[in-house]
């Protein structure tokens, strides 16, 4: 394999992380808080939809951004609804939001587009431009750092670099600042805080709008970035192995960026060898390619990479005492 081979299969990784990375920042946040969502690829495909929609009918890809966001933090807000103030369980609510979402979308699109479940081809201004890092051209030349810088840094889409910049911020904001520790001690003891004066409702719910935030901008990059439009759905189960690898990640930032980086790195090689080819065993099914993520997805869930602790009060309605 050729330094060129191996610098695509990373750009690929590069760009296959993002949402990844995105939707697993954002059940980070929520469970971090105590309210566990698997409603993660609903909200995401919710995002995907009115971002292809709102960026076809206005022909900007900002203006299907903001929507994108907005209509993920309604999903979120009604998870947070059902599952904090009406104290119904978490797990069922996560997903009624993915079957709503599912159907939802292919639903209303059909509806407003007929074009069997998907939205108009983006063009132009209606999809996020790539983005060239300053001096990418004058230092290609230069022996293996050009083209890592030029070809491997360089040319993301701007919900990239966001992606991998919201990891060192969610860093600080969680194990820096008051709000995070308040976060944080939500999704552990929230009597404690409660006890404090800090309204343990309002905690849970702000990190629930974080998280239709980032998993609003995930699906974004899906429609707007990677795809020149929506297709109906086409988060494929990615929500699912965002939640798998904060779980490998043990709801930490930094983890959870490697985590998705291995997801990514898989995913890419099933793109780039669709039929590997291993001397003394032959050729590797393209299916089993395809599966290596969902794979490893099973593997991290069914406990075989170590005892994964969540907050202890994930999953757990909060009941004031009087």
């Amino acid at each position: 394999m050729d330094f060129n081979t191996i610098l695509q299969i990373l750009d690929s990784t590069l760009r296959l992380t993002p949402p990844l990375l995105l939707a697993c920042l954002a059940g980070l946040y929520s469970e971090r808080a105590g309210v566990f969502d698997i409603g993660l690829e609903g909200k995401m495909l919710v995002a995907a939809f009115f971002a292809g929609a709102v960026a076809a009918v206005s022909g900007y890809a900002w203006v299907g951004l903001a929507a994108a966001i907005a209509a993920s933090t309604v999903m979120a807000l009604l998870h947070g609804f059902a599952s904090i103030t009406l104290r119904g369980n978490q797990l069922i609510s996560g997903v009624a939001i993915n079957f709503l979402a599912a159907g939802g979308t292919a639903l209303i699109g059909l509806n407003w587009f007929r074009q069997g479940t998907q939205t108009p081809q983006l063009n132009g201004s209606a999809r996020f431009s790539e983005i060239t890092l300053p001096f990418a051209d004058s230092i290609h030349s230069i022996p293996y750092l050009g083209p890592i810088y030029a070809d491997l840094l360089s040319g993301h889409w701007i919900i990239s670099y966001i992606a991998f910049l919201a990891v060192p911020f969610t860093w600080w904001l969680l194990f820096h600042t008051r709000f995070g520790l308040r976060l944080r001690a939500v999704g552990e003891n929230p009597e404690a805080v409660d006890t404090a004066g800090i309204s343990v409702i309002w905690m849970r719910y702000r990190a629930v709008i974080i998280t239709g935030i980032l998993c609003g901008i995930a699906g974004a990059y899906l429609s707007t970035c990677m795809n020149a439009g929506f297709v109906k759905n086409m988060t494929a189960g990615k929500g699912f192995i965002a939640l798998a690898a904060l779980i490998f990640a043990k709801w930490k930032p930094w983890s959870a960026m490697w985590a998705c980086l291995l997801f990514g790195f898989l995913e890419a090689i099933s793109i780039r060898f669709p039929n590997l080819e291993i001397p003394g065993i032959g050729t590797i099914p393209v299916q089993f390619m395809q599966a290596l993520p969902y794979i490893l997805t099973v593997v991290i869930l069914a406990g075989f990479v170590g005892k994964a602790i969540p907050p202890k009060a994930g999953g757990e309605a909060y009941v004031k005492e009087r």
